[in-house]
């Protein structure tokens, strides 16, 4: 069987293009869903959006890394792992802290922040933890990583569909509300649709090395989540904002990672399986999570920020994903 490593996996110009709009328009769902008030409550909550923000920029890369290193993984793989690690959160994270019970305003607040965070965050991230380990660190000199390139990519995704969007939900409410409706299913749908492609131009190489990913992603996700739940209870956070946290650190934008691996790792194959299979499973277990919160507390009085996270979701219902 061919090494992980070696594999490059292709996926042309035209796709990427339509990969970038698709990304553009999940980033838009999650400020057409944000309001410039949501930056002016993460100041009056501080101690909380800097729990998640630790947690999401410096220790969870750091907790990557060293599994990578205890999985004893190889490079492309090892990478794969840190590149998505390294991801901002999308308002999945807002749409299943919903479902559990959490207080959605707080989590809105977290994506905003996090969001416009990675956009300088992700790159440096990436660069630093890819360039210590021991055979990631070969692959970037190969591939001649340049952050401030990923700086910009990351930029025309996530910070010029985030400002706009934030700009139009500020002038026109109304628009945004009725936007928000389409923008994020369509946006979903049609990155499935370019993963499901994907894996099916691709399949021969999918089939062959999708085990060694399975068990990494596995424990790497549940990691991510239980960091959330742990940093929370560990802040003594409310239990609705403990909920919050677990999904802002534990669900990555994996879409965006994909889209990072063809552009700069030439669709390095142990690089794109990892993003692939992430976005696959991490919904999954998020969803999970969710709904054994859900159902745990069901029956039990709401407190005052779940009641008004439910309103603050109001009608919108999910207005993008990260996949």
């Amino acid at each position: 069987m061919t090494d992980v490593d070696d594999i490059r996996i292709a996926f042309d110009e035209g796709s990427l293009t339509t990969l970038r709009i698709v990304l553009g328009l999940i980033l838009l769902g999650v400020a057409l869903d944000t309001r410039v008030s949501d930056f002016a409550r993460a100041v009056r909550r501080p101690w909380a959006i800097l729990v998640v923000v630790v947690a999401q920029f410096l220790l969870l890369p750091g907790i990557t890394f060293l599994l990578t290193l205890a999985l004893d993984l190889r490079g492309s793989l090892a990478l794969g792992l840190i590149l998505v690690a390294c991801c901002p959160p999308g308002n999945v994270s807002n749409i299943l802290t919903h479902r559990a019970g959490g207080d959605v305003a707080l989590s809105v607040s977290m994506t905003a922040v996090g969001n416009v965070l990675a956009i300088v965050l992700m790159p440096l991230n990436m660069a630093f933890w890819g360039s210590l380990h021991p055979t990631g660190s070969a692959l970037l000199q190969e591939i001649s990583l340049s952050p401030a390139s990923m700086l910009g990519e990351v930029l025309v995704v996530i910070g010029i569909p985030f400002v706009v969007g934030i700009a139009v939900a500020h002038r026109f409410p109304g628009i945004a509300a009725k936007a928000r409706r389409v923008v994020g299913p369509v946006a979903v749908l049609g990155l499935g649709a370019i993963i499901v492609v994907g894996v099916a131009n691709n399949w021969a190489i999918f089939t062959a090395h999708i085990g060694l990913v399975v068990v990494a992603v596995l424990v790497h996700d549940a990691l991510a989540l239980l960091l959330g739940y742990a940093i929370g209870r560990a802040a003594r956070l409310p239990s609705a904002s403990v909920k919050a946290c677990t999904f802002e650190v534990g669900i990555r934008n994996a879409g965006l990672g994909l889209l990072l691996v063809f552009s700069f790792f030439d669709g390095l194959g142990g690089m794109a399986l990892v993003a692939a299979w992430w976005g696959i499973w991490d919904m999954v277990a998020g969803l999970l999570v969710a709904t054994l919160w859900r159902r745990r507390s069901r029956g039990a009085p709401s407190s005052p920020a779940t009641t008004g996270a439910t309103g603050a979701m109001g009608s919108a219902g999910p207005a993008g994903a990260d996949g």
